[in-house]
């Protein structure tokens, strides 16, 4: 069966309002792992083996599942993606440096690029074969399915900043710069290294 994770942290205000985090991870993010649990209800591997494994269930459940695991680990990577408390100081944020030149080239860039998506989707940084990469993927599509490992993930379905911004996108792109968890992303990225 298949848990909700655990948020590491009360309040995000007033970069997202409570009631806004709330209802995202309660109500949007819990309807996936409900989803998830009722077209799998006796799977025991990991949401990530599901992807790994996908031309294993039934063809008829392949789109539901993949949705609802994308649902799942998007989400989860957007909760772990922010703080009440975020942290600046570490490989990750060296690393990206190195690679763009400096942080508020790198933070320009993947500003610019969520600013691109269309729709609803997510705004990923990535990383795959030694360097790094700002990618945008629409709806619930993960990275893990094109062999990139996701560090962080901006949500930009409108259920993720509408209470809080209601229709001004780009101020809450902006703004998640100020809880980005990149203690987490740098947890994600020592792995790898």
């Amino acid at each position: 069966m298949f848990k909700k994770m655990k948020l590491n942290y009360s309040s995000l205000e007033p970069v997202i309002s409570d009631l806004n985090l709330d209802l995202h991870y309660n109500k949007h993010y819990g309807k996936y792992v409900d989803n998830l649990n009722k077209l799998l209800p006796n799977y025991s591997g990991s949401v990530e083996s599901i992807l790994m494994s996908i031309d294993s269930f039934n063809k008829k459940d392949r789109g539901s599942i993949l949705t609802n695991v994308g649902g799942v680990l998007n989400h989860e990577l957007y909760f772990r993606s922010m703080s009440s408390e975020p942290y600046t100081n570490n490989r990750l944020v060296s690393d990206l440096f190195k690679q763009y030149g400096s942080f508020d080239i790198f933070k320009s860039e993947f500003i610019n690029s969520a600013n691109k998506l269309v729709g609803s989707g997510y705004t990923f940084l990535v990383y795959k074969d030694g360097s790094f990469d700002i990618i945008n993927l629409p709806n619930q599509e993960n990275p893990y399915t094109y062999n990139y490992t996701p560090l962080i993930a901006l949500d930009l379905w409108e259920h993720a900043y509408y209470l809080t911004y209601y229709n001004d996108r780009a101020l809450y792109i902006n703004n998640f710069f100020r809880i980005i968890n990149f203690d987490y992303a740098n947890t994600l990225y020592e792995k790898i290294k």
